[in-house]
């Protein structure tokens, strides 16, 4: 969806006091949240989807990654982090891995923690996701990103979750901020109440196969409806997370009684472990000093009753007549549980109709921030108390983190899973991220209650993984096929092909007026215009591989005149060629490149991005962006504009049989029609196209924000950063 973006201020020093906007013009409770992060906006100005801020997140997390965070950090010449109370660390990746070179790695990133005082959670400890969670760093109504892709986790807690990319967590680090677009918001509403057997699991893999075309890409999501309030918080915190795989890049529940039960209870739990601990061996795990019955003792400094008290009395909610972007409706009650897969999140079927007929499986999985809490381990437990696992079946447990642990084992948990046959693992993510022992070989069929399945994930690429919900898992381990647990009735069971579903796209409102008064003045350097002769790409999900081929990426001495050279060489061996003959033509000449949606999903490559800005290209224009294709862009000075309704006409003009991602009119991989001619008002938004001596139109598209601009006229993040200390 198209709107006006806000042009902002950045921040001085810190601004930790934190509020909700209350004026007038409604807003989502994903923009109502950024509001209280945003830095220093002008007075009375309201975010908005699509808008570019800069914000300062409560927290920020890292994990393995932490050592290229440092390595980048310092090379920033940083020798101080701003506010040491911002960043978490957390090691949880490669905690199997005891070789020399992992455990030098794991020591210099927590000396690293100990020299600047940083909350460190050594191996073991448990996964950094959950961990922000019980720890209490992820809390209703905050705003806490990590430099993960399943930071969406957090928002099964309230709290407003989303991934950075290492550069953007070391300028963290250094200055307390990063830059944001706000996403487009769509609200998914979950009405009735799930039949007994199904689980939280069982609604994101069915919304993730059955919302199947990019409904949500990109996107924040607000979870809303009747259904909410008999959805438990663990399962709230399993849909959350998943709603990366669905394509999102943040989802969040809303703070309610059930949470305020939830936490009430975590504060008890913790308050009584306190009493029962010893003190810690480590000055560097930050677990509060013991309780001591006779001289009272500082709270925990986050899970405490009264910081509790004030996040639920300043709850954030969605404002009456808030704009969303598309409407998503699931009726619970006429669900049944689902399996993901084969390889695919995209691939969702009901048990029932996978159990016939059967698939045997060689290796099940309990582990992962997505399913390994304490009520997924009981879940498990119930299902294999008093039965083995099948022999040739190979069944791995983890625990979330240690306290999860903890928790299995005196409830029992744990041992019965143990006495079935599980193969125990450390708290931490293995095989989900494919890494340590247990790993699917090829030719093996395997069954997880983790969030990703793509090939090669979990092991071999010649390996098959479906996913489902911890019972299943155990069900299917002890059998040895694709089942329920003996006890779930499956007739009792919702009876449909298909859950009721629906969506409703929303219109995209009017654009406002431009305010000439209001607007602020760009940033000295920063052009008032971009223009250029119009190069379009007319396809949809343009890889980073296909702009800059994998062969090249770990190159470390390739030049910036060579990207030029091998740019879109995968898509279009002629692109770099063409580029490199409108700008002889015209030495100050500068094209503009257009495309269609999703440009630069795939791998994170951040050369993708520098290739086309070193081939000359300074600004492009495409129906949507890759999220991480989209940071690494405006981090590298390379500005996108989003601009729907223009790619849409340049598709039916020029696009084969006027379709979406099927190429030129006469197959050719990129058009560029003489004489048309394009100019983008970065001041004022919009984007004219001269047509040849057919005449110009005006399209709408944004403003380019204060924080693009700054970003831009230092070079880049890095050069950002470094203006900044």
């Amino acid at each position: 969806m198209t709107s006006m973006l806000r042009s902002i201020r950045l921040a001085g020093p810190s601004r930790w006091a934190r509020g909700y906007a209350t004026v007038s013009n409604p807003q989502t409770l994903i923009e109502k949240i950024v509001q209280k992060y945003a830095v220093d906006l002008p007075a009375g100005q309201k975010v908005r989807s699509g808008d570019y801020v800069m914000i300062q997140p409560e927290h920020v997390m890292t994990h393995d990654n932490t050592g290229p965070v440092i390595s980048k950090f310092l090379s920033l010449s940083c020798s101080a982090i701003r506010n040491p109370r911002q960043p978490v660390f957390a090691l949880d990746h490669d905690v199997q891995n005891k070789s020399e070179t992992n455990m030098k790695k794991y020591k210099k990133i927590e000396a690293f923690a100990k020299e600047h005082k940083v909350d460190f959670y050594p191996a073991g400890r448990g996964i950094g996701h959950q961990i922000v969670v019980e720890e209490g760093y992820a809390w209703p109504g905050k705003m806490v990103v990590a430099s993960d892709s399943h930071s969406n986790h957090y928002g099964g807690v309230g709290c407003l979750g989303t991934a950075i990319v290492r550069t953007d967590a070391a300028g963290i680090w250094a200055t307390g901020k990063f830059w944001w677009q706000i996403p487009r918001v769509i609200s998914v509403n979950l009405d009735g109440r799930l039949s007994p057997g199904v689980t939280g699991k069982d609604v994101i893999v069915a919304l993730a196969g059955l919302f199947n075309k990019d409904e949500v890409l990109n996107a924040a999501i607000e979870f809303t409806g009747s259904g909410i309030e008999h959805i438990s918080i663990d399962e709230r915190l399993t849909i959350a997370n998943m709603t990366t795989e669905w394509g999102a890049v943040a989802g969040v529940f809303p703070v309610d009684d059930k949470l305020r039960g939830w936490y009430e209870a975590m504060i008890r739990k913790n308050e009584l472990r306190r009493f029962l601990s010893s003190p810690s061996d480590s000055s560097l795990s930050p677990i509060p000093i013991p309780s001591d019955p006779s001289e009272p003792s500082p709270p925990h400094p986050r899970l405490n009753s009264s910081r509790l008290d004030e996040a639920l009395a300043n709850r954030p909610t969605a404002d009456p007549g808030a704009v969303y972007a598309s409407r998503l409706t699931l009726d619970l009650s006429t669900l049944a549980p689902y399996v993901s897969g084969p390889n695919s999140v995209k691939i969702a079927t009901p048990l029932t109709k996978l159990m016939n007929p059967p698939i045997k499986i060689n290796k099940a999985y309990l582990v992962s921030c997505t399913n390994s809490r304490a009520s997924d381990i009981a879940s498990a437990a119930a299902v294999l108390r008093g039965k083995k696992v099948a022999p040739g079946v190979e069944f791995y447990i983890a625990a979330a983190s240690s306290r999860v642990q903890e928790d299995a084992e005196s409830a029992g948990d744990w041992q019965a899973l143990v006495d079935a046959g599980a193969k125990t693992l450390p708290a931490g993510c293995g095989p989900c991220i494919g890494l340590g022992v247990g790993l699917l070989e090829k030719g093996e069929v395997g069954i997880s209650a983790t969030n990703r399945n793509y090939k090669g994930r979990m092991g071999d690429p010649g390996a098959v993984a479906y996913l489902a919900s911890p019972a299943v898992v155990a069900a299917s381990a002890a059998r040895g096929i694709i089942c329920g647990p003996d006890d779930m009735d499956m007739s009792a069971l919702p009876q449909v092909d298909r859950p009721t579903i629906s969506i409703i796209s929303e219109p995209t409102p009017p654009a406002s007026p431009v305010d000439e008064a209001s607007l602020e003045p760009l940033l000295p350097g920063f052009p008032d215009y971009f223009s250029g002769p119009l190069v379009f790409a007319p396809q949809d999900n343009l890889t980073t591989d296909g702009m800059y081929p994998g062969k090249y990426t770990y190159q470390d001495d390739i030049t910036p005149e060579r990207q030029a050279e091998v740019v879109m060489e995968n898509y279009d061996p002629t692109f770099a060629a063409d580029i490199r003959d409108i700008r002889t033509a015209n030495s100050s000449s500068t094209p503009i490149l257009f495309s269609g949606y999703n440009f630069g999903t795939g791998s994170s490559r951040e050369q993708a991005a520098t290739a086309i800005k070193n081939a000359g290209i300074p600004l492009v224009i495409c129906g949507s962006f890759g999220d991480i294709f989209k940071r690494n862009s405006i981090n590298n000075g390379l500005i996108l504009v989003e601009a729907p309704e223009l790619i849409t006409e340049l598709t039916e003009r020029f696009g084969k049989d006027g379709q979406r991602g099927k190429g030129g009119k006469e197959g050719e991989l990129t058009v560029i029609p003489k004489d048309w001619e394009v100019k983008v008002d970065t001041r004022r938004g919009g984007v004219t196209v001269r047509m040849g001596n057919e005449g110009e139109k005006v399209f709408p598209s944004a403003r380019v924000g204060r924080s693009v601009q700054e970003l831009w006229v230092n070079g880049g993040l890095e050069g950002f950063i470094r203006a900044s200390l």
